[in-house]
């Protein structure tokens, strides 16, 4: 995706609204709140409301998404005053923690701003709009919800299943909570829609194809226990030419973007920031340093028979070390990696061990651990293997949002993080929507 030309798309699509806005202003409707069959219209707009939702699925993993997955967990730290990381760090988070509602209320608005491209991208009539790319938009449509949905289900369990566009936010009310289960029926009919419509291609990982809703599958199979799937789909992006495991581990954040290492990956510019670094970079560097590597993944990263060469992934010393993911810090312009080829590897790997596989499992697993220039697992039995994957996870993806999503899913939150009320395995549902909406009724313990 040419950057120059996500920047232009975007903002013709902006104008496009407050053009659509001044047309209706007579109506009294909000300028937020523009109805967006008068926005997508021709070829040119449905090409900008698809930019437009892949920058709000931006919005949610630039900084609030990833917090929630990794300062919830054993391998990052609180390290300031903000009460709203505290309650995060400490797993005693109100329903008006303003981070978990932001990221909550950013994935509607995703799942909504592709709500809007199914809905009224088939209704264009445009020579310049082929049938074949109005596919290719309309796939990105429901991959983007299908993940939104998925990001909602493991984060705060079943929740309303908005399916079409909205133009306010009473549009939810009627609408119950689904069960997790609901919700992730729900991601696996998006994906099936999106993978026939989506096309493949060698270089593309900024943007929806095929092996992207293939990875996300094997992810959602893998949370669903469903082991011969997740292998399965797995195997499938595995198998793909264009994904390799990088080597050096530090060249997939530090090489030029759009690394083999990627799978899918959300481009960001100087325009469209991405935020999270500054989370984690001490004042020195522009940071606020508010995330801190915590001192056991600091001593596992450290240690060359566990984090091999993902030693790269911290900085400093002292009490001062600090967490380094992203490769230039002052123009905010890095990645955000929503999946990589090394996931993929584990996930086959946890779902061949739980299926009796061990050979196979430790086959994927070595390859992961190999690439950071570590040697092979001594893991025997099922059990052992298992608990060597779950701790291969925690080390590779340190500060990317899998370790406390893996530890829920597992149920293992309780052991590890000593977190035995599972009431608070799921985030609550902000407060805003609940005094709002008498149909959204709150987690269990808020």
């Amino acid at each position: 995706m040419k950057r120059h030309h996500i920047i232009k798309t975007i903002l013709i699509f902006q104008a496009l609204l407050i053009f659509a806005s001044c047309k209706k202003a007579l109506t009294e409707i909000p300028n937020n709140a523009i109805p967006t069959q008068d926005a997508i219209v021709d070829a040119s707009t449905a090409r900008a409301a698809i930019i437009g939702t892949y920058d709000a699925v931006q919005n949610y993993y630039a900084s609030n998404y990833p917090t929630l997955g990794t300062i919830t967990a054993d391998n990052v730290i609180f390290n300031g005053t903000l009460s709203q990381y505290l309650q995060l760090d400490q797993n005693a988070i109100p329903p008006d923690n303003v981070i978990t509602v932001a990221a909550y209320q950013g994935i509607y608005k995703a799942i909504n701003s592709a709500n809007s491209v199914i809905a009224y991208v088939p209704q264009v009539s445009d020579p310049l709009l082929t049938a074949t790319e109005k596919n290719k938009i309309l796939g990105e449509a429901y991959f983007i919800r299908a993940l939104g949905y998925f990001d909602l289900g493991r984060g705060w369990g079943g929740v309303q299943l908005q399916l079409k566009p909205t133009t306010d936010l009473s549009a939810l009310k009627g609408i119950k909570r689904s069960t997790l289960d609901q919700t992730y029926d729900q991601v696996l009919a998006d994906l099936t829609k999106a993978e026939p419509l989506l096309p493949e291609d060698a270089t593309t990982r900024n943007r929806a194809q095929q092996s992207t809703v293939r990875a996300l599958r094997a992810r959602l199979d893998l949370y669903r226990s469903q082991w011969a799937d997740a292998e399965n789909y797995a195997t499938q992006v595995i198998n793909n030419t264009k994904y390799t495991l990088v080597k050096p581990y530090k060249a997939f954040f530090t090489a030029p973007f759009l690394s083999t290492e990627s799978v899918f990956e959300l481009t960001f510019t100087a325009n469209d920031k991405n935020s999270f670094w500054n989370l984690w970079y001490p004042s020195s560097l522009g940071g606020q340093f508010t995330l801190k590597p915590s001192d056991a993944i600091v001593a596992k990263l450290n240690n060359p028979a566990i984090g091999g060469t993902r030693n790269t992934l911290i900085a400093g010393s002292g009490t001062s070390v600090y967490g380094v993911l992203y490769n230039t810090s002052a123009t905010s312009t890095d990645p955000s990696y929503v999946i990589r080829i090394a996931e993929l590897y584990l996930i086959r790997a946890e779902a061949r061990a739980q299926q009796g596989n061990l050979s196979g499992a430790l086959a994927d697993l070595n390859a992961v651990r190999n690439r950071a220039g570590v040697a092979n697992s001594a893991a025997a039995t099922q059990a052992d293997v298992l608990q060597a994957i779950e701790d291969e996870n925690s080390v590779e993806f340190a500060f990317e949002p899998h370790r406390w999503f893996d530890l829920v899913r597992t149920g293992r939150a309780g052991t590890v993080l000593g977190l035995t009320n599972q009431n608070y395995w799921l985030f609550p549902i902000p407060l805003s929507d609940i005094l709002s909406d008498p149909d959204v009724t709150q987690n269990a313990g808020y």
